[in-house]
């Protein structure tokens, strides 16, 4: 039997299938020309068909995960009616201070990109009369698939207000008007329906094949790593610095944009800041980095101390918007330079930790790394130094493939 994970990111889309030792026995990848609905339905529906026959045809189960708090408005069809809202929109801003009436003090919805302040936007607008559903990416992907309209998970729906401690919608939420429209919301990984009849004879997929309730990109990605035990991370160091900590505790400060994502019976707590590797990316190439790194000796602390951002402001783990970027002194070894920002970078990682650690969160005992960051030895070496745990990277970084094992254990 085999599974697959599809995965929707900001400019395509990725499938892997795995089998039941959870190797990978085949990968796709489709270009997402602009994000339109239509455009996220072809682009499905050639990843499932790039999937070998044979292949096909022994699927057993299919999950997606999508980019969070991208949404769609739609008819009682499952029609989009509008085009979708992107996770990095803010065209939340105009309903901020109807947010401020409506959720609690510091609720991860206040941002103007969340999921909720999207749905408020929309209801402001004429094509609302027409609206029946709110849907994640993810959601409508999979309404696909099986056909059911108004389901998701509670990874997609914490930032649309879902309580994921209490498993239901607040009190604060279920009295607005627009509670009609938001989803059932299930479990990840929950088995929903079979895969429609008319795609089952298209794509010869097996006949019960289930369609799973989905999750978020960077969900998917840290279910891709190893990291399963409280007290165990992964940090991203990809263009930005992201730290995610299972943890036995929930942690919440929206002042340092730190909420935690349900993980079963534990909590996913983390923060994200504005450095890294877009940073580096700025003074040197991914051959420069390769070369001046192998000159580091990663045992050996700079006495250089950065702040490196290519723009003022900094939320986690210092909430300043206007803290200004600190790249001086620059000496003119360029080894010494780039020595300098990754130490740098390296505090900031463990200082980040360490503040999930004093709001409560399980102590830091080993951490994954993913991103291109990943592969830099010396900076590895560098950070395990601070962070005083073992540090590793991950098996697999692709949201697919963490994906994939979400719909393995549908």
């Amino acid at each position: 039997m085999y599974y697959l994970g599809i995965d929707f990111g900001t400019s395509g889309a990725r499938a892997i299938v795995v089998d039941e030792q959870k190797t990978i026995q085949v990968e796709a990848k489709e270009h997402i020309k602009e994000h339109l609905s239509r455009n996220w339905a072809e682009a499905l529906f050639n990843l499932i068909e790039q999937i070998p026959g044979k292949i096909r045809a022994e699927i057993k189960a299919i999950a997606i995960n999508g980019t969070s708090s991208t949404v769609l408005l739609c008819d009682r069809q499952g029609n989009p009616l509008d085009k979708p809202i992107l996770y990095n929109d803010k065209r939340g801003v105009a309903v901020r201070e109807k947010l401020t009436e409506i959720a609690p003090e510091n609720h991860v919805t206040l941002s103007p990109t969340s999921s909720l302040a999207k749905l408020l936007w929309w209801e402001a607008q004429p094509i609302f009369a027409q609206a029946s559903f709110f849907l994640h990416q993810a959601d409508w992907l999979a309404f696909l698939l099986h056909g059911k309209l108004g389901i998701s998970d509670y990874h997609n729906a914490l930032k649309l207000g879902y309580d994921i401690e209490n498993l239901c919608y607040p009190d604060w939420l279920n009295n607005l008007p627009i509670k009609s429209l938001l989803p059932q919301v299930l479990p990840p990984g929950t088995p929903v329906s079979e895969v429609k009849d008319d795609l089952i004879k298209q794509f010869n997929l097996q006949k019960n094949c289930l369609v799973c309730t989905g999750t978020t990109d960077s969900i998917a990605a840290f279910i891709a790593s190893s990291a399963n035990q409280p007290g165990e991370a992964v940090t991203s160091l990809g263009s930005t610095l992201v730290l995610k900590l299972l943890s036995d505790k929930r942690v919440e400060d929206a002042k340092y944009g730190i909420y935690s994502h349900r993980l079963g019976n534990l909590w996913l707590t983390g923060g994200a800041s504005n450095t890294g590797g877009a940073v580096l990316r700025e003074f040197f190439s991914d051959e420069e980095l390769a070369r001046l790194s192998s000159q580091i000796d990663g045992n050996v602390e700079s006495p250089l101390t950065y702040y490196p951002l290519l723009a003022v402001g900094d939320r986690f783990p210092i909430n300043d918007p206007n803290l200004p970027p600190q790249l001086e002194p620059r000496p003119d070894n360029p080894v010494e330079f780039l020595h300098g920002l990754l130490e740098s970078i390296a505090r900031i990682e463990a200082r980040g930790y360490q503040l999930l650690q004093d709001l409560g969160a399980t102590q830091l005992s080993r951490v994954y790394t993913a991103g291109g960051g990943a592969k830099n030895a010396t900076w590895r070496k560098i950070r395990q130094r601070h962070l005083q745990v073992p540090v590793t990277s991950s098996e697999n970084t692709a949201a697919a493939f963490g994906t994939a094992l979400l719909a393995k254990n549908c």
